[in-house]
């Protein structure tokens, strides 16, 4: 590379892939430390090397090359999730939504450009298959990203949620005859009929051929390698699967991309659908990076500069565009305001379809040269955007939303209804399979509970069979107030997401310190970080799994069941602070059940002697006590320490026999001397 950074020579092969790995890795702990998704980095990243700024790396072709394959393998994963039942259960939002927001913005864009064309030829000149294949560009909206954003924010469920994602499934749908319609329109103009008529027989007859009797053959064939029962090789064999179909499209004459996506719809109708996903990602996720990688080269920031009014304007009016018609059509759909806002707010952005399909058109030289930087610069900074605007959805859909309140307020009102007349009850946050085990035995013991979920169907069902369930976003605090919080005896997290714990955690520890919380976890990874949050006690799943899973190991080789019973039980108190004996009740009166230790709680009042001194002086050890933790009046667990300093309004879990437990009261409880 003369003249850059005193390099006399081209990188080698092997140096270039080391430092486009480097670049990648760069940009994405970037992203990781900003919560941004790592595509964003991958385009800075691209950008930023690229021959147009830094020059590090101009030999962009090899990259765009490798970045080739990302798309095929983006398309193979976009046919794995290809789903005909889920396509059933949201076809309204699918082919109803989904379709007419791709359709009127093929067509208004399309539409637009050729306005433009005619009013200022000089700049924008662009032809009407120019303006087609960057219509379809404009239509699309990033699926990883927005999916990636609704998952942290737990909206996958709601309202607005299910809508986007029944526009993104059309919209990666819409994809397919996109990448067979776009090549064919570089073709010359005698020729192009003639071309897109052909194309289109070519991929109607592949495409038949291969799903009438392709999934047959193709759970034939993974069976045939599952049963050599080698890893190795049935990762190499989908490789082999997906870029020999995509060679197959494209040897007659239509996309790479095309035949991987027929690969993956071809193996989502067999039973190793979940396996391959597994195994392709890694290769996915890789090439993918270094696809946008390529996407970023491409960007020379001196044209943007030189023309920063083209790009503003094409910022900002297709952004604006989307973003009226998907409200629009949302609100004429039967949504509420604030769920079309929001709706549209999700999907306003340039995604990595239309990545895509911009580089189609820039091979089949559709887009002039002087277009295609501003074009892609106003791609990349709309996706730059969305975090922004997605974090400030709900402020923005408050402000330009004058019912919203109302609707928010009436969601609020069925949750208070129901919860109206409860007191001491548990708070449950999530209703699926878990949350629905603990609601029977709560049932069972006559303890009242209210639960929130945002799946809509899942909550009609249950309230109809007289389940005490609501729909409601248990990581808003609005919520968990109107289920009555201040009047709860505890809150339960049932699903696993440690990011909605948190916020949970956040809002109970802010309006209602004193009510326990139990967390549940895939493992013990989070564990700290959830209980330095507030969480009562942190239940991973792996624990659990794992003691059940030596429990009957050891019962099957012969160890006594009282020793198995009391191994897991030991195993349990080291891991778990409230299952270190039990609280008395009615019901423990027998005479073997006196004698056994057992845990009660203490809140120490202010006028006694224990507040203002540590732990260790009150020596409760001596009477055969032991400190499980502490909980501070704020209700912060802490654990007992020795150099630990009580506090007014602490409250002790203590761990003993009766008569022990009853002389750590007394003495805990010996009031301050009165001063004469």
């Amino acid at each position: 590379m003369p003249g850059t950074l005193g390099y006399h020579r081209s990188m080698s092969g092997l140096e270039l892939t080391l430092f486009y790995l480097l670049a990648a890795v760069l940009g994405v702990v970037i992203c990781r430390s900003l919560k941004l998704p790592p595509m964003l980095g991958y385009l800075a990243v691209g950008v930023l090397i690229g021959p147009n700024a830094l020059a590090l790396a101009q030999n962009a072709e090899s990259v765009r090359h490798l970045g080739e394959f990302g798309v095929v393998f983006l398309m193979f994963v976009i046919g794995l999730e290809f789903n005909l039942g889920k396509l059933r259960a949201m076809r309204s939002h699918v082919f109803g939504l989904g379709l007419l927001q791709v359709v009127l913005t093929m067509a208004l864009v399309f539409a637009g450009a050729l306005l433009l064309g005619s009013m200022a030829p000089q700049w924008w000149n662009l032809s009407w298959q120019g303006a087609l294949a960057l219509s379809g560009a404009a239509a699309m909206s990033s699926t990883a990203l927005i999916v990636k954003l609704l998952s942290d924010r737990l909206e996958l469920d709601s309202e607005h949620g299910r809508r986007v994602m029944g526009i993104l499934l059309f919209q990666d749908l819409a994809v397919v005859p996109l990448l067979v319609l776009i090549p064919a329109l570089g073709s010359p103009a005698e020729q192009l009929f003639g071309a897109l008529a052909l194309a289109l027989l070519k991929a109607v007859v592949l495409v038949g051929l291969l799903l009438t009797g392709g999934q047959r053959v193709m759970r034939w064939w993974l069976t045939l390698v599952a049963r050599r029962k080698s890893e190795e090789l049935f990762v190499l064999n989908l490789l082999l699967v997906t870029l020999a179909l995509a060679w197959l499209t494209e040897l007659a004459g239509l996309s790479l991309a095309l035949g991987a996506f027929i690969a993956g719809m071809l193996i989502s109708e067999t039973e190793y659908k979940h396996q391959v996903e597994t195994d392709i990602r890694p290769f996915h996720d890789v090439l993918l990076g270094l696809f946008f990688i390529s996407i970023g080269m491409m960007l020379d920031w001196h044209e943007v500069i030189d023309h920063w009014p083209v790009v503003l304007l094409l910022l900002t009016v297709p952004v604006l565009l989307k973003l009226v018609l998907i409200t629009a059509l949302a609100r004429g759909l039967g949504a509420t305001q604030g769920v079309a806002l929001r709706t549209g707010l999700y999907l306003a952005q340039a995604g990595e379809f239309g990545f895509v399909l911009l580089s189609l058109a820039q091979e089949g030289q559709l887009v002039p040269p002087n277009l295609l930087n501003p074009v892609l610069a106003a791609m990349v900074l709309s996706m730059l955007a969305t975090p922004l605007i997605v974090l400030n959805a709900n402020a923005i859909v408050m402000k330009w939303v004058s019912n919203e309140w109302m609707q928010q307020s009436l969601q609020m009102t069925s949750i208070a209804r129901k919860a109206i007349n409860t007191k001491q009850h548990v708070i449950i946050c999530g209703y699926g399979r878990c949350g629905q085990n603990l609601a029977r035995m709560l049932d069972q013991e006559g303890i009242p509970y209210i639960a929130l979920d945002l799946d809509p169907d899942r909550v009609r069902q249950a309230a109809a069979a007289g389940n005490s369930v609501v729909f409601g976003d248990a990581a808003r605090v609005q919520s968990l107030m109107a289920a009555g919080l201040a009047r709860a005896s505890a809150v339960v997290v049932t699903y696993l997401d440690t990011p909605g714990a948190l916020k949970v955690l956040g809002s109970v520890r802010e309006h209602a310190p004193a009510v326990p919380i139990v967390v549940r976890t895939v493992d013990d990874h989070d564990l700290e970080r959830l209980q330095a949050a507030g969480a009562t006690e942190v239940v991973p799943e792996a624990i659990e799994g794992s003691l059940m899973l030596a429990s009957h190991a050891l019962a099957l080789v012969g160890v006594p069941m009282r020793r198995v019973i009391r191994s897991a039980q030991e195993q349990r108190d080291a891991r778990y602070g409230l299952l270190r004996g039990y609280f008395h009740g009615a019901d423990d009166d027998t005479v073997h059940e006196i004698e056994q230790e057992r845990l009660a709680t203490l809140t120490l009042p202010s006028a006694i002697q224990a507040v203002g001194h540590s732990l260790g002086e009150q020596a409760l050890h001596a009477v055969g006590v032991r400190v499980v933790h502490l909980r501070r009046a704020d209700g912060q667990i802490v654990p007992a320490d020795d150099a630990l300093v009580l506090e007014a309004g602490d409250t002790l879990v203590l761990s003993g026999k009766p008569q022990a437990l009853a002389l750590a009261e007394e003495k805990l409880l010996r009031e301050r001397p009165r001063r004469s």
